[in-house]
């Protein structure tokens, strides 16, 4: 496997590595869901200004600049340089010349002004900011009064875990790495597992949003497992500079268990027809 370099890898790349080429296109097809599930909350209309926070590829910031049709403006910010130049390339190989801005920047200090947008934009960033707060109070501050925030963020902490889909008596210690990622996959100091529908809405809350929704969705996915997956499942790190499930693990158990409790895992679900919930959050609310 290759080593992941940056976020524009891991988003064009790594994250789709354990799937089959079905399960990539399915993958796309739901993106485009989310995408405008996104957009019809944050209901744009002309001569807006817009962001959107953590564009990565720009899965929404393109789809808007699209909409506002020469109107207004789309703020392409992110953290990473990398995710940028991809989106300058690909604004550059299309021609487009007005109608934008690129802005390097974390979600938690974005340089622009208090009160100076119309919407904000997220798809699953929220997800990598450990200190939650202080991101949404930055977001408040840069909205217009009654402006909007728009997003979409997977509850990771809900989703189905490995011990689910297993049994007992086919996995080595399976009562102790049951207690280890029921542990590490709700710790206060994993950015993925630190929160829920919940915590966001009491977030909104203390920044001062006064109204919206955090509406929740749970999609099922149904299919064969493999043990190529599965064991792509444990060594694919969920984004750039994270520790891998099966890092995870070491941090309980020495190298011969975890390689041992991740070759049962291969043996049982190898060939098996498994059913994995996920659960995400859109998010609407108005300062």
């Amino acid at each position: 496997m290759n080593i992941c370099k940056n976020w524009t890898q891991w988003l064009l790349e790594t994250r789709f590595a354990s799937m089959t080429p079905e399960m990539r296109q399915q993958t796309l097809n739901w993106l485009q869901i989310v995408r405008d599930n996104i957009l019809v909350r944050a209901n744009i209309k002309p001569n807006q200004t817009i962001i959107d926070i953590g564009t990565g590829t720009g899965l929404l910031a393109f789809k808007v600049l699209e909409d506002l049709k020469g109107t207004g403006e789309i703020i392409f910010s992110d953290k990473f340089q990398d995710c940028l130049d991809n989106c300058e390339n690909i604004l550059k190989q299309n021609d487009v010349k007005s109608g934008y801005r690129l802005i390097q920047c974390p979600a938690e200090n974005i340089p622009l002004e208090d009160n100076s947008i119309d919407t904000a934009l997220m798809r699953s960033v929220l997800v990598h900011i450990k200190d939650k707060q202080t991101a949404i109070n930055e977001i408040y501050r840069i909205l217009k009064p009654k402006g909007h925030f728009c997003a979409f963020e997977p509850i990771i902490r809900s989703n189905t875990r490995y011990w689910e889909l297993t049994s007992p008596e086919k996995i080595r210690n399976y009562e102790k790495f049951k207690q280890a990622e029921n542990e590490f996959m709700t710790s206060e100091e994993d950015s993925l597992c630190n929160f829920d529908e919940y915590t966001l809405a009491k977030n909104f809350e203390d920044a001062g949003f006064t109204d919206g929704t955090v509406d929740c969705d749970v999609i099922p996915s149904n299919y064969t497992a493999t043990d190529k997956m599965v064991e792509e499942w444990f060594a694919t790190p969920p984004s750039p500079g994270m520790p891998t499930m099966k890092d995870r693990f070491l941090n309980y158990f020495d190298e011969e268990t975890v390689c041992n409790y991740i070759e049962d895992v291969k043996k049982e679900l190898n060939g098996k027809f498994i059913s994995v919930n996920t659960r995400s959050v859109y998010i609407n609310v108005i300062k």
